[in-house]
């Protein structure tokens, strides 16, 4: 069966598993773990006592909590990164076998974060370096030191690249020769027809 949130996937036999394990618990206290396991999303640290207390009833062994902080880590990032709204997350934890109240508990606190975790994903997903500027000029050269007769063009090329990490521009400087530079201006032509196709 493929499932939503699992981008039209089956369900890993793992997270299965799992939802027996989170069943054990009370539908609040689901709640009160999904809260952690968000906050662990947005980039903060899980607070292991209160999740150890929270799991103390239900008997969980180490084994035990880390498996369903996984399982609704999985749950809640594919979720997100896959855009399913709250009423499908909790159709689909049902008919995986997660008791109803359990399955709104969980969504309750999806929908309530799923717009800041899905922009959190977009600030730290894959990104790359942007392309400022390029300034080239040709350069004939007749001779050099070391050639009597070169008689050859050359292409100097400086960039100006932002780095996405640090969102400092960057400047590379480089020569090529007129070979060289037909193949690199080709290759760029075939990137940008690939990105324009990309957007549409």
């Amino acid at each position: 069966m493929r499932f939503r949130f699992c981008g039209d996937l089956d369900c890993p036999d793992w997270v299965l598993a799992e939802i027996a394990t989170l069943s054990k618990i009370t539908s609040i206290k689901m709640k009160l773990l999904c809260a952690q396991v968000i906050k662990e999303l947005l980039g903060d640290s899980i607070d292991y006592d209160k999740v150890y207390k929270l799991t103390s009833d239900a008997k969980y062994e180490i084994g035990d909590v880390k498996g369903a902080i996984a399982a609704l880590s999985f749950i809640l990032t594919s979720a997100a990164k896959n855009n399913v709204d709250g009423d499908s997350l909790s159709n689909e934890l049902q008919q995986l076998g997660l008791p109803k109240e359990h399955s709104v508990a969980l969504c309750k606190s999806y929908e309530d974060k799923r717009s800041v975790v899905q922009e959190n994903f977009r600030k730290h997903s894959l990104r790359l370096s942007h392309l400022e500027s390029v300034e080239w000029r040709v350069d004939y050269v007749l001779s050099s030191s070391k050639l009597q007769e070169v008689n050859e063009p050359f292409v100097q090329i400086r960039m100006k690249v932002r780095n996405p990490d640090t969102d400092q521009s960057e400047i590379s400087s480089f020569t090529m020769t007129s070979d060289k530079f037909r193949v690199f201006l080709n290759e760029l032509k075939q990137a940008h027809k690939l990105m324009e196709g990309l957007q549409t």
